[in-house]
């Protein structure tokens, strides 16, 4: 049986991995498998603002109307916001077209069962095997049972005012700059920030299908960091291609990722005794120096492989409340069961309303030890422990003076090995990882 999911919904190149006949035969499975035997089902199809995104999205709309399910188009809206609507609107399944933070060349496709969730690995299983062994076991809609295309025109307005509730009090005097990385949030997270009184400064909103991601949002960061220290503004909000997540910069020009905001949401809410079963959870690749600064504070943390959706999965088996990735994923588990970048924004700018300090204050208690990522391209990424000699790379740079974890791991959206060392002294852990990349790629 082939392959199509990875760690987050099915991705590729648009029209050459992720070809329309293919996203057709994807969304007949899907369209079969998420109704769970409904005569007939509604999926809510939502997207990015790639060029490929509205092949993609007829393809997919065409493969869901063929075996008699219903299609709810969105349009454009950040991927939060297709988990918050499927749930909301009680539709069978929700679809995102999109590839994150990849450029406009990728394009994937993510998707939702009715309470929100990513799919189990179950699911994605049953529908790989109609799309490659049962194609033809699946039912052809005929006559008056062919599934139809509606628009659901209140959607981006739905999902707004779900967020403006989140906003403790308006956020006049807040000045606020937004990298809105030419994606999915170039209108909605302008309007929420405008809509609860901040000052705002927008950059990168400007879509035309080949400039998401380019040179901008989360990867770049120090775009946000020129204009809030040139703006003095408040802080800094830099959002990736479908905008379930975030990397701030505080009013200093400081970058602060994941593992800053968790450290800052978790301390808050174990100081209001808001932390249920006092702890958070997060992946591998967040810093040991989390780890100290919640332990300091009585907080546990749990780490998974990488991927959202596994901190979800852990996070309900836990039944822990917050969770989230270094690069920038937050999950509220008692919001919604997906990351949302504005949604944590909002959060953290309640934090510094509530607490009347300016973020760099809220993050100064997270003192991290030096990281180095190395991501090294290759063409078979899979299987690559098995490669003579890798694990004995791997177990010397382990044992080298001053490194504390070493971690190898496939991506699991590009053809890439992410090689991570973290220890003392920035230039010694810099010198391992690059010595270990050239053996590696030596050996591969």
């Amino acid at each position: 049986m082939g392959k199509l999911f990875g760690t987050n919904g099915v991705r590729g190149v648009a029209n050459i991995d992720l070809t329309p006949e293919m996203v057709f035969h994807l969304g007949r499975a899907a369209g079969y498998v998420l109704v769970k035997g409904k005569k007939r089902g509604k999926i809510i199809i939502g997207k990015d603002t790639r060029l490929s995104g509205d092949m993609l999205e007829a393809a997919i709309i065409s493969g869901i109307c063929s075996v008699g399910s219903d299609a709810l188009k969105v349009d454009v809206l950040p991927t939060p916001a297709i988990s918050f609507l499927t749930k909301e609107i009680k539709a069978d399944a929700g679809i995102m077209i999109s590839a994150s933070h990849n450029p406009m060349e990728d394009n994937g496709i993510k998707f939702f069962d009715q309470e929100g969730f990513k799919l189990k690995k179950r699911v994605e299983e049953r529908i790989e095997e109609f799309v490659f062994e049962k194609r033809s076991n699946l039912p052809s809609a005929e006559g008056i049972k062919i599934g139809k295309v509606f628009t659901l025109q209140e959607a981006k307005e739905k999902y707004l005012n779900y967020l403006k509730d989140k906003a403790l009090t308006n956020y006049k005097g807040i000045k606020v700059v937004i990298d809105c990385a030419n994606g999915a949030a170039s209108e909605t997270a302008p309007q929420i920030f405008k809509k609860l009184g901040a000052k705002t400064i927008v950059l990168n909103s400007q879509a035309d299908g080949t400039n998401i991601n380019l040179r901008c949002g989360s990867l770049f960061p120090e775009v946000v960091v020129r204009k809030v220290l040139s703006q003095q503004a408040d802080i800094g909000l830099s959002f990736d291609g479908d905008a379930d997540r975030v990397i701030l910069i505080d009013e200093r020009g400081k970058v602060l990722d994941g593992d800053h905001i968790l450290t800052i949401l978790g301390s808050a809410l174990k100081e209001r005794g808001e932390l249920k079963n006092d702890l958070i959870v997060t992946t591998l690749m967040s810093n040991l120096g989390l780890e100290k600064a919640l332990l300091r504070k009585g907080i546990q943390l749990i780490r998974t492989p990488v991927g959202d959706k596994n901190v979800v999965a852990e996070m309900k088996k836990r039944e822990a409340i917050l969770g989230g990735e270094q690069a920038g994923h937050i999950i509220f588990l008692n919001y919604n069961p997906c990351g949302d970048g504005i949604l944590t924004s909002l959060e953290i700018i309640n934090l510094m309303v509530e607490q009347n300090l300016p973020l760099s204050k809220l993050a100064g208690k997270l003192k991290k030890l030096p990281q180095v990522l190395i991501n090294l391209r290759v063409k078979n990424k899979g299987d690559f422990e098995k490669v003579k000699g890798i694990k004995k790379i791997i177990k010397e740079a382990e044992r080298e003076e001053g490194v504390g974890r070493v971690l190898v791991r496939p991506s699991g959206t590009e053809p890439i090995i992410r090689i991570m060392v973290e220890g003392k002294g920035k230039e010694k852990i810099k010198k391992v990882a690059q010595e270990l990349a050239e053996k590696m790629e030596g050996e591969l």
